[in-house]
């Protein structure tokens, strides 16, 4: 490696405890994710082993509480931990935070004996989740979801088709958001499903331009029969609980966005001093200086916006103004700098023999997932200037 080498992020982590974690995730990261991340992605494999070793390493509740297997650990450290796990390789750090968002609901709302019965499984207990709330015809405006939940007796009888989940067809649970009542976002009830409950059942997965080592399928839910007990929250809550959830979720694409962003700069870095041109490094031409700091830069700006909104989240103050702005400019950050590594490592960018293409290829499904960037657009604006149509 030549001596101008990438460097780890250099951290402002809150405690020592904190330190010891990215240390912990690091190794993983190097000795279990990043030397197997290219050939499995090329096959399609889903790591599952690795999501093993992360509950049993206590890596797949941290910002939970302990009482229930959770790591007590505040979001900014959360939300770091996922930027490293991106860095080696999407499909985890993305699978690690579908994981949280699929969680938070019985964290955040769940009754006490709910809590106590099915978090400590969830957190720790080497279980992996699946967050459905999209529907075929139901992306954007997710508020429209035709799935439904009809009571009969004790139980609800859940019928519908969710889309493009993530870990869909291998999670074991979904936390399900289904209509129980009348049209719009006041009629939907969020369910804690089974992945094994009798009914249930996945499309083949989506083939994709990326991430193709995490499977994106649909779920079919055919007369799902659960207990009143695996509701989540009241009655015409759902929607509200699915929206807060997002907003913790999007601050998990954001960080994800940046581990993928901070990867392609490291690689277009190595790559710039070590390739000669006209008998010197090709990272002394300026124009290509110019473009390291570039993304240098953004990459900075993006790891700054995020952590401050989640400091805003850990001090209990609103944040989802600024998680919106963060999912926006980090995923935006990552289509540019990955893009911008392609360039730099020229014909190589373009060949699967070096890791840029790929990167390039996996950030531009992060502009989409959990609100695309216009959607963000939007609830930014409405922040500042109110609601549509007033």
């Amino acid at each position: 490696m030549p001596d101008r080498a990438p460097q780890p992020v250099d951290r402002q982590l809150p405690t020592d405890e904190a330190r010891d974690l990215i240390s912990l995730v690091r190794d993983i990261a190097q000795r279990e994710i990043a030397p197997k991340a290219a050939e499995e992605e090329d096959a399609g494999r889903f790591p599952r082993e690795v999501f093993t070793l992360l509950s049993e390493s206590g890596l797949l509740g941290l910002p939970y509480d302990s009482e229930y297997g959770g790591g007590d650990q505040p979001y900014e450290v959360y939300l770091q931990v996922l930027e490293e796990f991106a860095a080696a390789r999407l499909t985890v750090g993305l699978g690690v935070s579908v994981h949280t968002l699929a969680s938070y609901a019985l964290a955040a709302y769940g009754t006490k004996q709910q809590q106590v019965e099915h978090l400590p499984a969830m957190l720790g207990g080497g279980l992996l989740g699946a967050y459905c709330l999209s529907e075929p015809a139901s992306g954007s405006d997710a508020a429209s979801l035709r799935t439904k939940a009809v009571r009969d007796g004790d139980e609800w009888v859940i019928t519908g088709t969710k889309a493009w989940i993530t870990h869909g067809g291998i999670a074991d649970f979904y936390t399900v958001m289904a209509r129980t009542g009348e049209d719009g976002p006041r009629g939907i009830t969020a369910f804690l499903v089974p992945g094994d409950a009798e009914g249930l059942s996945a499309a083949a997965p989506e083939k994709k331009m990326g991430m193709k080592g995490s499977p994106t399928a649909q779920v079919h839910l055919d007369g799902v029969r659960v207990p009143d007990e695996r509701r989540i929250g009241d009655e015409g809550q759902g929607f509200a609980i699915a929206l807060s959830a997002l907003d913790s979720g999007r601050l998990g694409i954001a960080a994800c966005a940046i581990g993928v962003a901070q990867a392609a700069l490291d690689e277009a870095v190595t790559y710039a001093t070590e390739r000669r041109q006209f008998g010197k490094p090709i990272a002394d031409f300026q124009g290509l200086r110019f473009m390291l700091a570039d993304m240098a830069t953004q990459i900075e700006a993006g790891r700054a916006l995020y952590l401050a909104a989640a400091r805003l989240r850990d001090a209990g103050r609103p944040f989802a103004k600024q998680a919106a702005m963060a999912k926006l400019h980090c995923t935006d950050t990552a289509m540019k700098v990955t893009t911008d590594a392609v360039q730099i490592l020229g014909g190589y960018g373009y060949t699967a023999d070096f890791p840029a293409e790929r990167y390039m290829r996996e950030a531009k499904v992060l502009q989409i997932v959990e609100g695309t960037n216009q959607i963000q657009r939007m609830v930014i604006a409405r922040h500042l200037a109110g609601p549509e149509g007033r």
